[in-house]
């Protein structure tokens, strides 16, 4: 497989992590408002993780199951987040998933490296379905979602365990076609 592309957006770069990003994303992710809001990051975040976690990211790569990307800020150049895909390829489907530092919430940061990547996953992957869930009591998420044109598949309740607490997640799906349409619209 190719090497990862590095992909931009007006005011992004999203590219791959690289070691030096480990302290940023341990400072940056282990925020509680962070891992309180996804569903496999921990609080604290224990030390050395993110460095194990960065080094999973190219064989992953090459292996077609994933694509994650830091999302930077291009002037700045500072890393303000996460974003990526879980892939399945014998079904031409993935799971978006994302995180924004708390200090860059409301610039629709998750809704700009967001559409980026749904274009990524269409256009370069070739998939057919991308969807997403956020747990039912972060509704900011969904309307990152809903943003992006993506439709509201269901809901489902009580179906994973955060922080000893049942959680209910709200599904959301793209197809490529409604990707297009979206696109020309």
């Amino acid at each position: 497989m190719q090497e990862q592309p590095t992909l931009t957006t007006e005011r992004l770069t999203l590219r791959p992590f690289t070691l030096d990003d480990a302290w940023d994303v341990e400072h940056l992710a282990g925020m509680r408002e962070i891992a309180d809001t996804t569903l496999n990051i921990p609080h604290p975040y224990p030390n050395g993780a993110a460095t194990a976690w960065i080094q999973t990211h190219s064989g992953a790569w090459e292996d077609g199951s994933s694509a994650t990307f830091a999302v930077v800020e291009t002037k700045t150049e500072k890393l303000v987040g996460a974003i990526g895909l879980t892939i399945k390829r014998e079904h031409r489907r993935a799971e978006l998933g994302y995180w924004i530092a708390r200090d860059r919430w409301n610039n629709g940061y998750a809704t700009e490296s967001s559409r980026r990547i749904l274009d990524f996953g269409f256009e370069v992957l070739g998939l057919h379905r991308i969807e997403a869930r956020h747990f039912l009591r972060n509704p900011a998420s969904g309307q990152v979602m809903q943003k992006l044109g993506m439709q509201q598949e269901g809901v489902e309740r009580d179906s994973t365990i955060k922080w000893d607490r049942f959680e209910t997640l709200v599904v959301y799906s793209m197809l490529e076609a409604e990707w297009r349409a979206h696109k020309r619209a």
